[in-house]
């Protein structure tokens, strides 16, 4: 056997084949406790352990025991199921919060874009209005110094105007005057004629 083991190279008679020999060993006692730790979890092991997560995020002793023993495990398994499970649970809560601010955040940014245009049209708009605003009280200055300039011709105006008719009025009344005074005059000279006078 011994003869078996030195062939194999399990046992070697060197000075470096009991180093050998030993990390082997040894590499062999990790590897069988680390596939030991690493033993996979049924389906109902995970379902199990998944229900108990959604109903408490972190266990009390007296629960993780129970759970190790209801599921025929660890109770440092169970500890470390849980602590991995609040990592994954944390890991997607912050992505889901990211998602959730980056859609506001380009709702923002699109609302600001929005925003901005339609403060450039408000800004056009008012520029147009303050120029037709202007272009309006330069017309009424404009107006009014005709309107001015009006009044003080027409007050003058007016003036020459009272003359001319006042001009008119004793004319006509001259006129009506002579008139009378003609007919009347008519008259009685006709009816000296007529009277033989």
């Amino acid at each position: 056997m011994e003869s078996y083991l030195m062939s194999s190279g399990f046992i070697d008679n060197t000075p470096q084949g009991g180093k050998r020999l030993r990390r082997r060993q040894k590499k062999a006692v990790v590897a069988a406790a680390t596939e030991a730790k690493k033993r996979k979890l049924s389906d109902e092991q995970v379902k199990l352990l998944e229900f108990s997560f959604m109903r408490e995020r972190k266990l009390e002793c007296r629960r993780k025991e129970s759970l190790a023993i209801e599921l025929g495990l660890d109770p440092k398994q169970v500890a470390v199921w849980f602590q991995n499970r609040r990592a994954r649970w944390k890991s997607r809560k912050m992505e889901e919060e990211y998602l959730r601010l980056k859609s506001e955040n380009e709702e923002a940014v699109v609302e600001k874009c929005q925003l901005e245009k339609e403060v450039l049209k408000l800004k056009e708009r008012l520029s147009k209005t303050e120029e037709e605003i202007s272009r309006l009280s330069i017309g009424i200055n404009r107006d009014q110094k005709d309107v001015r300039a009006l009044e003080s011709s027409s007050s003058s105006l007016s003036t020459v105007n009272h003359q001319i008719v006042a001009e008119d009025v004793n004319a006509v009344e001259w006129q009506e005057y002579f008139i009378d005074f003609m007919y009347s005059y008519y008259w009685i000279g006709w009816g000296d004629d007529f009277l033989g006078m």
